[in-house]
């Protein structure tokens, strides 16, 4: 069982290496879909007619900035369960990785408010003085992804010890 899970995750951030890059290029190309999906989700009170096509695309390139520190993640998250599927449990290659995607999910949880801020702010750029926004939002959110990025961390470096573990036990063997 824990070997077809595994390989279900490996999949699963297989799959989100190719579709996040293509839903970015589909936003780039149709920014016209961006910006509505920005207007419903952002929360901001933002005067959209003054947003121009300029600010759009700047969003844009923040916005995909952000989303790459975790499809890198995904990436450096996709190998050790790969390796988990194929039985290679204990070994630092997979350590490093989990290390890696621990690192990134935690450089992601910091970045969230940063790139909120930047957000308020470029998309109030064109408001009259006085009406300009820049809101910063920390949540349990990204406590809780703080949380996880130290768990992986921790159970990377049992991995570390498991792999001294089983080198030891075949020398004895």
């Amino acid at each position: 069982m824990t070997r077809r899970l595994s390989l279900f995750i490996s999949w699963i951030c297989t799959a989100l290496l190719v579709a996040i890059p293509l839903a970015a290029l589909y936003f780039l190309v149709n920014i016209g879909a961006f910006a509505a999906l920005t207007q419903k989700s952002i929360g901001l009170a933002v005067d959209w007619s003054t947003v121009v096509a300029w600010q759009w695309y700047a969003l844009w390139a923040i916005t995909f900035l952000y989303v790459s520190i975790g499809l890198l993640g995904f990436f450096y998250l996709r190998r050790p369960f790969a390796n988990f599927a194929r039985g290679e449990l204990f070994n630092s290659a997979n350590s490093r990785d989990l290390r890696r995607f621990s690192i990134l999910l935690f450089v992601q949880a910091l970045a969230k408010p940063i790139h909120f801020a930047a957000a308020s702010v470029l998309l109030s750029a064109n408001h009259s003085a006085g009406n300009k926004i820049l809101s910063i939002s920390v949540g349990s959110n990204e406590v809780r992804m703080i949380a996880i990025a130290v768990i992986i961390w921790v159970v990377s470096n049992l991995l570390i010890e498991g792999c001294k573990l089983q080198s030891e036990n075949q020398q004895f063997v």
